[in-house]
């Protein structure tokens, strides 16, 4: 399973804006998806992990 911040309509993201205010506390959003991981050859995997470093970020290859 993949989660990632969730896309909201905007009556959705009023709705937890006024949670947020109620509980003093900010709120996350996510949606999450059912994903399998790819398999990667070795050469594969060294070129999204340089991506990662040099982008600062986190990426997953999935079956498609």
């Amino acid at each position: 399973m993949m989660c990632s911040l969730a896309s909201l309509e905007p009556k959705n993201l009023k709705a937890i804006q006024s949670l947020e205010k109620e509980l003093g506390k900010p709120l996350l959003a996510f949606s999450c998806h059912d994903v399998r991981a790819a398999e990667l050859k070795a050469d594969q995997l060294a070129r999204i992990r340089k991506l990662e470093a040099e982008l600062g970020i986190y990426l997953v290859a999935i079956q498609g």
